[in-house]
C-alpha cells in the first residue's frame, strides 16, 4: 500500500518523530509490504455495486495485524466499568487497542466512519490517561480506495475535515492520521506535487 497524506493532529506528526522515531519508521515500512491487490476479493452484493469486486477491509485489516505482531505490536485491552446510579447497576466492559509497542498506540480502520472519530476522540485519550501510551497513529483509507469498498466506509478527507473543523481540546494526545491507498493513483501524484 502507499502512504499518500498525513494530518498531524495536536502536532502528532512532531511528537511522533521525535519520540516514537523507530516505531514509525517500522509503521510506514509495514505499511509499504501490504500489498493490497491480493485482497480484492469481495464480490459486492449491494445495488449500487453488484457483482463488482471490492477491496475486503477484514482481509486488510488481518494483513496488517499479522505484520504487526510479528514485529512485537501488541494488542492491549483494559477493563473499564460505570455505575448508574439511576438504575442501580454497574456495567462492566473493555477498551480495546489494535496495537501498542513502547508507549504509542496504534489503530488500522477500514470501518465505519463513527469508529474511526472515536479512536481518536475518545479511545486514544483513555489509554492515555491509563498512561499505557503518549501518543497515537490512526491508518484509515483515502477516498479513492474507500471507493473501492462497501459503502459506509469512512475516508482520510473526511477525517481530516472533521479534526480541522473540531479543533483540539485540552484532553487531545498527539496523534498522525495516515491515509492510504492501494496505489498511488495519477491524480494523487499530480497533487502531491503541488502541494508537497
Amino acid at each position: 500500500m502507499e502512504i499518500i497524506a498525513e494530518f498531524s493532529f495536536n502536532k502528532g506528526k512532531e511528537f511522533i518523530e521525535k519520540n516514537h522515531r523507530a516505531e514509525l519508521q517500522e509503521l510506514r515500512e509495514i505499511i509499504s509490504l501490504v500489498d493490497a491487490s491480493r485482497f480484492k476479493t469481495k464480490v459486492s452484493k449491494e445495488k449500487t455495486m453488484e457483482g463488482r469486486l471490492l477491496y475486503n477491509p477484514k482481509e486488510l485489516n488481518n494483513e496488517f495485524k499479522r505484520l504487526l505482531k510479528e514485529r512485537g505490536w501488541k494488542k492491549r485491552r483494559i477493563q473499564v466499568k460505570t455505575v448508574v446510579p439511576e438504575i442501580a447497576e454497574e456495567h462492566k466492559g473493555f477498551r480495546e487497542m489494535d496495537f501498542v509497542k513502547n508507549k504509542l498506540g496504534v489503530e488500522i480502520q477500514f470501518g465505519k466512519y463513527a469508529f474511526m472519530v472515536y479512536n481518536v476522540c475518545a479511545k486514544m485519550t483513555i489509554f492515555a490517561k491509563q498512561g499505557i501510551i503518549d501518543s497515537g497513529v490512526e491508518v484509515i483509507p483515502m477516498l479513492s480506495l474507500a471507493r473501492e469498498m462497501s459503502t459506509g466506509v469512512s475516508y482520510y478527507e473526511q477525517m481530516k475535515t472533521d479534526l480541522e473543523y473540531r479543533g483540539v481540546s485540552n484532553i487531545d494526545i498527539p496523534v498522525l492520521v495516515i491515509g492510504v491507498d492501494a496505489v498511488k493513483r495519477p491524480r494523487q501524484s499530480s497533487l502531491l506535487s503541488e502541494f508537497g
